[in-house]
């Protein structure tokens, strides 16, 4: 940092010595005594060296405090030091237009968030009513066209619960209620959802029980797990689907189904990346497994998944974690 203070200031240490050097000159081909002016220079050069000294004190203080200020949040910047002439005035005056500017912006964004928070989060309640009415209605028949629109409530309802799940993720707020559960409640809670899906399907369901006890968000885990077998419903046509807990404590849900193709795999986690089988399906919204590993990093769990075209797919929850993250 020296260096360069040294070579900012380079014209004015130029100056000086071409002036020195003019003047000892002059004092040679006069023959006047060098002494004379060899010993005002030196003196001057001392005065100088303190100054160059006390400036690059006073430059190193003023870059720490600059590089303290721009590791913090521009909302938190609430002054930049006083600047040190007339171009660092204009510099300074362009940075603090700049900060109200993003504040201002920061303001009008966060409005909109709250805004649009409310609004989805009434959609939400509003839309819950008539789903709920339409859900009673269907459980006094049990014909294969009320199987069917059973289905497709069910559908809807995770549809419904996607919205939520993802304004919720992206407000500030947090809504994680962490205590010990058995997961054996969970899975089945979730499994019985899509119940009417198995039987319109046709599809097998393997399922023998646990007695393992997670400590975990009850109602988050379950919405990562009907995620992930709503999508194994979905892409498994014969087979059916195979849910158990390896060890240490991991939940893997195994399907069937068509399979990942190898070059979708590692994206497949992305927002909105739905890959060969969503442009094949078109209702496919790329944000189901985003929000999975989402809540999972929240939850302290960790999501991955193996698959094999025309195979299958099998997901794999890691719920042993010593630490818990909330966002």
């Amino acid at each position: 940092m020296f260096i360069k203070y040294v070579y900012s200031k380079r014209g004015t240490i130029l100056l000086y010595a071409s002036l020195a050097a003019a003047l000892c000159v002059s004092f040679a081909l006069f023959r006047l005594p060098l002494r004379a002016v060899i010993y005002p220079l030196v003196l001057f050069s001392v005065i100088g060296a303190f100054a160059l000294f006390a400036g690059y004190a006073s430059h190193r203080n003023r870059y720490i405090r600059l590089a303290e200020i721009s590791k913090m949040p521009p909302e938190l910047i609430g002054f930049v030091p006083q600047a040190d002439g007339i171009g660092e005035e204009s510099y300074r005056n362009i940075v603090m237009m700049l900060l109200d500017a993003n504040s201002e912006l920061k303001r009008k964004y966060d409005s909109s968030l709250t805004e649009s928070g409310e609004y989805y989060t009434a959609w939400v309640h509003q839309i819950k009513t008539p789903i709920a009415s339409m859900r009673l209605t269907l459980q006094n028949e049990d014909t294969p066209l009320s199987r069917r629109l059973s289905s497709d409530l069910t559908r809807i309802e995770q549809y419904v619960g996607m919205v939520l799940a993802y304004q919720r993720l992206e407000s500030p707020s947090g809504d994680y209620v962490f205590r010990e559960y058995p997961l054996d409640g969970i899975i089945r809670g979730a499994v019985k959802r899509f119940a009417p899906e198995f039987i319109e399907r046709r599809l097998s369901l393997e399922y023998s029980g646990t007695d393992k006890t997670v400590y975990t968000d009850e109602k988050w885990l379950g919405f990562v797990i009907e995620q992930v077998l709503s999508n194994a419903i979905k892409y498994t046509r014969d087979g059916g689907v195979k849910i158990y807990v390896s060890e240490p404590l991991t939940l893997v849900i195994e399907d069937t189904g068509i399979g990942i193709a190898p070059e979708d795999r590692p994206r497949v986690f992305e927002k909105g990346y739905t890959g060969y089988n969503g442009r094949t399906d078109r209702q496919a919204s790329g944000l189901g497994l985003y929000l999975c590993r989402r809540i999972c990093g929240n939850l302290g769990a960790k999501i991955s998944l193996t698959s094999e075209v025309d195979r299958g797919t099998a997901v794999m929850i890691d719920l042993h974690r010593d630490g818990i993250r909330f966002e």
